[in-house]
């Protein structure tokens, strides 16, 4: 009965303050938006890494004509220093660290870049004599990369060892600084979603003043008295919350696993699933921020 009492209470300040309360929920929910797709940001990024990465490869490039590389001043690879690299690769020595390999011929690597390069003009500028033969290596750790550049790195018609690591690395550095500026924005509007549920605490202190005194004085408690401006804030919070969970939700559900997924079908992405991780962070940074408010409201505006 008490709990109906006090639930209504806070029901009757919210009508009282709805405006400053229809601001909370709004601030809470583009707040806590912030923080949901940061951290469905930082789920993706986790699992495009944990899939990449078992995928990854090293390309030995080889010498051309053309090789502007210092190691590649004896010119073009000749067939006897292809042949001595591909039987380091299958030699015991690589073993320890090689999964499998291909050998991606010139005339082959000319189709690919004309077929990456479909739409513009340069694919008709480049000869298969520009391009570098290589072998493409699948490593059975992706670490150990180091470890095949030290064994093919100074033969005899390699230009460079690549690892496709760097590439992959500098696109999740992107990524992470986009869910470092989100986390970032999520954090100030957090503050004043901090600051609005305290105004909206003590506005209704303001208010509700008189009934404040009468009930000290026929001997309610402090709890009692502070109960109904606390479910305040946190029925606002909460409502902010619940539509921050909504809409992480559906960007996983129907923009990730949606039609990011149609765009992009060679890449794995998460879903509704995944973003259930991040729901219940956000209901208890809700709560957090109502405890925080609640904190720095309710002892000087409620001691009478």
């Amino acid at each position: 009965m008490r709990f109906f009492f006090l639930l209504g209470e806070a029901f009757s300040g919210i009508r009282q303050n709805l405006s400053i309360v229809v601001s909370v929920v709004l601030v809470t929910f583009i707040s806590l938006g912030f923080v949901g797709a940061a951290g469905l940001l930082q789920l993706q990024i986790n699992q495009m890494k944990g899939y990449w990465y078992d995928r990854v490869e090293v390309a030995i490039f080889l010498c051309t004509e053309t090789s502007p590389s210092s190691t590649c001043a004896a010119g073009a690879v000749t067939e006897a220093d292809r042949q001595a690299i591909e039987d380091k690769l299958t030699s015991d020595e690589a073993e320890p660290y090689v999964k499998s390999y291909e050998y991606e011929s010139q005339e082959e690597a000319l189709e690919l870049f004309q077929e990456q390069f479909a739409n513009s003009s340069i694919s008709d500028s480049v000869t298969a004599e520009q391009l570098p033969a290589s072998f493409r290596v699948a490593l059975k750790d992706p670490e150990q990369y180091e470890a095949i550049n030290e064994l093919f790195g100074s033969m005899n018609g390699v230009e460079v060892v690549s690892d496709q690591r760097e590439l992959l690395e500098q696109v999740f550095s992107l990524m992470n600084m986009a869910s470092l500026v989100a986390v970032s924005i999520a954090v100030i509007m957090l503050v004043a979603a901090t600051l609005l549920i305290a105004t909206t605490i003590r506005l209704s202190a303001f208010t509700r003043h008189r009934e404040v005194v009468i009930m000290r004085l026929v001997g309610a408690s402090k709890a009692m008295i502070q109960t109904p401006f606390v479910l305040e804030g946190l029925i606002a919070a909460l409502l902010g919350a619940l539509l921050a969970s909504v809409s992480t939700w559906a960007l996983a559900h129907y923009g990730l696993s949606g039609w990011l997924a149609e765009q992009y079908p060679s890449t794995g992405f998460i879903g509704g699933t995944e973003a259930l991780q991040v729901i219940p962070l956000l209901f208890g940074i809700a709560i957090l921020l109502t405890a925080v408010s609640s904190m720095l409201t309710l002892r000087k505006y409620l001691n009478v």
